[in-house]
């Protein structure tokens, strides 16, 4: 709980830092790795340094904490503090690390705010950080005793059996642990992170869903990211595209993420676009291993049939559920309903949990169409591939 007097000095000075926080969270990065370079070798990734994603989710973190706390001073947001936790322990942060960025955070804030940054607003802000980062230390805790990792320590090596071609730019790598012991637990719709050395030396970090697999392998699936006019190539997607063959090794993270099928008999919608199809996939892998009668939307948004990933195999997990339905949409082609997905029409069902993956504009429009519906708010959970950026509100 922040204390009264913070709570007075951050609801005072929330304008103006969340006015600049773009320019101290780039100050921050720039400045920490100047004089710490090692850390962008394993730990963060530079793609998303390049095109200032990581610096706006760290914004959007810290801003959505500080106002989570003002609005509701005697609850915890753990909703962004569980999505925020997992994300860590997927790249192997340690306890350690949460007093570098606090050195080089805050003095980014200083250098930013200048006469602005007292000592009381430093302090009430220090406040803040240490609410948030204590609780994320816990959480993170946590989540490494559950895998039997030593603070941060899941990294194992995996060797790749099989590799299979799903569309001219998805491929999936079927994987087995190189030392032949156990699988570790993993939840429907969670991710695990790949740790692949880049051509440069620099070690790269990026996570993807667990697509299938089973009592002995684990099955993830990839898209190569094509570089644009404004955007670059995707760095490991590209590299594992060109190179990853069967025999390889892999050093690959525990399974991490919050975004999981729940344990009811409640209804089930999926709603994805394009390669977002890959955690449902792994639910709906779940769910007819288990023998699910749960009654089951699932709905997929493509470019084209021939783009459609993993779509054969949907097919097939749909038709082994007793009470499951599957609606495309295609915008070029045949196979499906023409356009963009449009719940219009479609009977949602009662007391449905629904699950979202794909492109942000994706989720925002489709979340929107599901509010329409009359789906809670609470009841709509969604999956982002790579920084969290999205913080929707009710």
């Amino acid at each position: 709980m922040l204390s009264t007097q913070s709570a007075d000095i951050v609801r005072a000075t929330l304008p103006v830092v969340g006015a600049h926080l773009d320019e101290i969270t780039s100050r921050f990065y720039s400045t920490m790795f100047s004089e710490r370079p090692e850390l962008l070798d394993g730990l963060f990734n530079r793609g998303n340094q390049a095109n200032g994603e990581q610096r706006r989710a760290l914004a959007g973190s810290i801003a959505g904490f500080a106002s989570a706390l003002l609005a509701n001073p005697d609850e915890r947001p753990d909703a962004l503090l569980a999505r925020i936790a997992h994300k860590h322990a997927a790249v192997a942060v340690t306890d350690d690390q949460y007093v570098i960025v606090h050195k080089y955070l805050f003095g980014a804030i200083a250098d930013v705010l200048g006469d602005a940054a007292t000592p009381e607003v430093i302090a009430a802000w220090d406040e803040v950080y240490w609410l948030m980062g204590g609780a994320l230390i816990a959480l993170e805790a946590r989540l490494y005793a559950e895998k039997n990792a030593d603070n941060g320590r899941t990294w194992r090596e995996w060797t790749i059996v099989d590799r299979r071609e799903e569309t001219p730019d998805v491929f999936s790598l079927v994987l087995r642990p190189s030392d032949g012991g156990p699988l570790p637990e993993a939840r429907p719709g969670q991710y695990v992170s790949v740790l692949h050395r880049m051509p440069d030396g620099i070690r790269q970090i990026r996570q993807y869903s667990i697509s299938g697999g089973d009592e002995h392998t684990r099955r993830i699936t990839i898209k190569r990211v094509r570089g644009t006019e404004h955007t670059p190539e995707g760095e490991m997607s590209a590299l594992l595209y060109a190179t990853a063959k069967a025999g390889d090794t892999l050093t690959v993270s525990a399974p991490f993420g919050d975004v999981v099928l729940t344990d009811s008999d409640r209804p089930l919608v999926f709603a994805t676009a394009g390669i977002g199809c890959t955690p449902i996939v792994g639910m709906l892998n779940y769910l007819a291993a288990t023998g699910a009668t749960r009654r089951i939307l699932a709905l997929h948004a493509d470019r084209s049939r021939a783009e459609h990933a993993l779509w054969q195999e949907t097919s097939t997990l749909i038709a082994r559920l007793p009470h499951a339905q599957y609606v495309v949409w295609y915008e070029e082609g045949d196979g499906g309903l023409p356009g963009q997905m449009d719940l219009t029409g479609l009977e949602v069902p009662a007391d449905a949990e629904v699950y979202l993956c794909g492109p942000l504009p994706f989720m925002r429009e489709i979340r929107a169409q599901f509010l329409a519906a009359g789906v809670p708010a609470k009841d709509i959970h969604y999956e982002v591939f790579g920084p969290d950026l999205w913080l929707p509100a009710d």
